[in-house]
């Protein structure tokens, strides 16, 4: 009884601890207090009651698990200390730790739910979280144009354009802040393994985020294998206001972040009209009068300037410049008159045609024509400077450098609204074009309106090619850069305008201002501004303040500013930002390095021949010609441990390098450890081309693995990337030698072979002198001794000699011409030429004694026989006493 009383007791325990803790979960999420959904001030809600999270080891783990549970992306920030305010009621959550792996923040460890108030804590350390959301624009020059990507939860990945209106592009724009959505691109291609969100959004346009559209899976479960792009713009709408009526003629008003507002005259030309026109379907722009539908009371004018082609679809589509512009002079607003017919189309302009002059049909086709015809400026990083294109007769062409100076590109400005002409290029400075070259020989006063009205050789006659095609530098032309002696993408932010290279004022200076100049140069998408450093000494200009960027802006020329002034702040307020990217300038990496690192050969054929390059101020340059010898070759292979210089070539031998010319009149004396210890012209100073480029070749260096995008070379070309000159003469030698080799080792085997079978062969041949003395001496003895017994003690002139039985003769069939016994085949022939003996019988191999009783026994043979000569060359012959 007692045990069964404990076990339920037990139980009843474990089952309050089990409702216990089921009951302490947080029901529900939210974030006060933020700019939008996905940030702000985490709530949490508890038995009904909404209340905060303590901020004590809240961390970036714990932000993503709030970000997932919610639908808005991935944490991009963690802020504490009530960064979205301070909240009231509980603080419920205390020590809340995640992995980052939770589904939700129920399943985080953290200390039990309770009023945390009563533990003496404040709202002053509420937690936040900024999310990314969950749709974002990718691959754009900002965060309000690209390509449409949702976050599934784990990654980013693309909406398909099934079924996607302008009205789901507006809850986009909407949704991160960009204004207005002013296009949309569908069947935009992607990676094929790039997963495609699995459903479909149809949005009706007043949502306040694409999370809230209806959705509706893929037909089929396959969503259509094409992303879709969306353009976000603050410059949403335009119309022409006439006596309070929209129409096809009036003043320019055009929808700015959410108000109507005037555009300013002064830089406001038939260009922008043109385009105006064809946008709102009143055919094409006949007059730009200034002022004339002025209405008093209207809202602030815009002075933004737009630089239409003419050839855009849309306003919004021309390129913008609002930094500096002055404010507009009162009543001084842009105006157009429309041709009013929808379908009309100025005509393509035919030269060769022509009328008499004065005659109203003539005049009537010249303003046509110098209205259709379209003028920009190409590859100059701006509106307002780069090569001059004009299009005619629907085709883009260049403008010939003969006889191109400063009235010429003074008409080319004005026209464009670009300022004064700071410079005339000439030489395709900004690079060849392509097509027709249209004009030739332009002889402008500089008054002229258009540059096609000024006179010529006639449109396409010429006689240049695309390498002396003309270029322009306006005043209006911008460019950036950051001022560091040691850093990249770190130092003193200036701004080059009218000429002239200017600080820029910090003021105010938010983080998305920070971010968009960041990655116009290149150095990271964020940046921080830097306002403890030291004050620059000197005088200079200080060109702009109050840059104010909005997330649309996908440069710093499109951010409104103050007007440019030559001292716009003190030098305590000039801006030194360092960007995301930022890295020593000394060195062409982020790591530190040395004097070798700074010098390298390029175009070589080894890694230690080329082109001399040196890097200086955050580039690479080349070293020029002028007094090159061995003496500077020999410290540069020096220098890179190359071993000793062979040549010093000159006259860019390794090909033109590009960029700077660094150096000029090197002079080293052969033994300095460095190129930088030998003297030289200031950096940057010189007198020469590229085609003058420095090079070397070094005794050391392996050769550069040379390949082709088709893959490996044929055999000949293969050979000689691989190979140097030299080393193919070491192959051949080499092989050479391993030949004779081979053929030494062969003879000496031979030889050896020859002497091991030598002592064996000489036996045989003693054998063989045996048995001829003792034929000869039996012939002997029967010749002395005819018809004279025999008898058995031997004559006194015979030494002491055993004698030999004489073997019986062979029968008379084995002694004919060249045959010898049957067991005798392997054995020697009776007559050896080119030996030291001849014989005139066979002589058996060894092993073959017992069997044939005619062969001498050798081992029996006393060699009492001392007088034996042998004869070295010729045939032996036994002599007797």
């Amino acid at each position: 009884m007692g045990v069964r009383m404990t076990l339920n007791l037990s139980l009843q325990g474990l089952c309050f601890l089990l409702s216990t803790m089921v009951a302490a979960q947080i029901t529900e999420l939210r974030l006060m207090n933020g700019g939008h959904r996905c940030e702000g001030r985490v709530e949490v809600k508890y038995k009904g009651e909404w209340g905060t999270v303590c901020d004590y080891k809240w961390y970036m783990e714990a932000a993503d698990v709030v970000c997932r549970q919610l639908g808005c992306g991935h944490a991009v920030d963690a802020p504490r200390r009530a960064h979205f305010g301070s909240g009231d009621g509980p603080i419920w959550l205390f020590q809340t730790v995640c992995e980052g792996t939770e589904l939700t923040l129920n399943d985080c460890h953290r200390f039990p739910i309770q009023d945390y108030r009563n533990q003496r804590l404040s709202h002053n350390w509420d937690a936040g979280v900024v999310c990314s959301g969950f749709v974002r624009l990718a691959g754009g020059d900002g965060p309000c144009l690209g390509q449409v990507e949702v976050h599934s939860g784990k990654d980013w990945v693309p909406l398909s354009d099934g079924n996607f209106t302008l009205l789901t592009a507006q809850v986009i724009c909407a949704e991160l802040g960009c204004g207005k959505a002013v296009s949309f691109l569908g069947d935009v291609s992607f990676r094929e393994s790039d997963r495609v969100w699995p459903k479909e959004f149809q949005c009706k346009g007043h949502e306040p985020e694409l999370w809230f559209c209806h959705s509706e899976s893929c037909p089929g479960g396959a969503c259509h294998r094409g992303a879709v792009q969306v353009f976000c713009s603050v410059y949403t709408e335009v119309r022409l206001m006439k006596n309070g009526i929209s129409q096809c003629e009036g003043q320019v008003e055009m929808h700015i972040s959410g108000h109507w507002k005037m555009l300013c005259a002064s830089h406001w030309n038939m260009a922008n009209a043109n385009v105006v026109c064809q946008q709102l379907g009143c055919g094409v722009a006949v007059s730009t009068p200034e002022g004339a539908y002025f209405v008093e009371g209207g809202d602030k004018i815009w002075e933004a300037r737009f630089h239409c082609s003419g050839a855009e679809s849309f306003l919004w589509n021309c390129p913008v410049t609002a930094l500096g512009i002055s404010d507009c002079t009162h009543g001084n607003t842009a105006s157009v008159i429309c041709s009013g017919n929808q379908t009309q189309v100025l005509p393509q302009c035919n030269d060769s045609v022509s009328e008499p002059a004065g005659s109203a049909a003539s005049q009537e086709i010249a303003a046509t024509c110098s209205d259709r015809r379209q003028l920009r400026l190409v590859d100059g990083g701006g509106p307002c400077a780069g090569r001059v294109e004009i299009l005619h007769q629907g085709s883009w062409g260049t403008i010939c450098d003969d006889s191109w100076d400063l009235s010429d590109a003074h008409v080319v400005c004005r026209q464009l609204s670009c300022g004064e002409a700071l410079n005339a290029t000439v030489s395709a400075h900004f690079g060849e074009g392509s097509d027709p070259i249209w004009l030739d020989d332009l002889k402008c006063t500089g008054k002229e309106s258009h540059i096609w009205k000024c006179p010529s050789r006639g449109w396409g006659k010429h006689n240049c090619r695309h390498k002396e095609d003309a270029g322009v530098i306006c005043s209006d032309f911008l460019n950036l850069r950051m001022v560091s002696e040691d850093q990249w993408c770190a130092g003193w932010l200036e701004v080059f305008y009218n000429g002239t290279w200017g600080s820029v004022c910090h003021s105010p200076m938010a983080d998305i201002t920070l971010s968009i100049i960041c990655r116009q140069l290149g150095c990271g998408d964020s940046g921080t501004l830097n306002s403890s450093i030291v004050p620059r000494e000197g005088s200079r200009l200080r060109w702009v303040d109050q840059i104010q960027c909005r997330k649309t802006d996908s440069s710093l020329w499109q951010c409104p500013s103050d007007p440019w002034r030559r001292n716009s702040c003190s030098s305590k307020e000039e801006a030194y930002i360092s960007c995301a990217g930022v890295r020593p300038k000394s060195c062409p990496t982020a790591a530190p390095c040395t004097d070798k690192e700074k010098l390298r050969l390029r175009g070589g054929d080894t890694v230690c021949s080329g082109r001399v390059e040196v890097w200086h101020e955050g580039s690479w340059g080349t070293v020029c010609d002028d007094s090159w010898s061995l003496a500077e070759a020999e410290v540069v292979c020096q220098q890179l441990g190359c071993g000793s210089a062979l040549e010093a070539l000159q006259k860019a031998a390794f090909g033109p390098g590009n960029g700077s010319i660094w150096l000029d009149e090197v002079r080293c004396r052969g033994r300095e450890s460095s190129l930088w210890d030998c003297a030289a012209d200031s950096w940057g100073q010189n007198n020469c081309k590229h085609e003058e480029d420095a090079g070397v070749r070094c005794s050391g260096g392996r050769p550069i693995l040379l390949s082709t995008t088709a893959g490996i070379r044929p055999g000949p070309n293969l050979v000689r990337g691989i190979f140097s000159l030299s080393e193919m003469l070491c192959l051949i030698l080499g092989a050479l030698l391993f030949l004779v080799l081979v053929i030494l080792v062969t003879q000496m085997y031979r030889w050896r072979a020859k002497h091991r079978a030598l002592p064996g062969f000489e036996d045989v041949l003693n054998e063989a002198v045996y048995e001829e003395i003792d034929y000869l001496a039996t012939t002997k003895e029967d010749l002395l001794g005819s018809n004279a017994q025999r008898t058995d003690a031997p004559s006194e002139d015979y030494d002491n000699a055993e004698e030999v039985p004489v073997p019986e003769a062979p029968p008379a069939s084995w002694m004919s011409e060249g045959e010898v016994p049957p067991e005798e085949e392997n054995g020697m022939r009776a007559s050896q030429t080119g030996s030291s003996l001849q014989f005139s019988r066979g002589v058996a191999g060894p092993g073959k004694e017992e069997s044939n009783p005619w062969l001498l026994q050798g081992e029996e043979v006393n060699t009492v026989y001392d007088d034996v000569e042998l004869n070295a060359l010729g045939t032996s012959t036994a002599v007797f006493p």
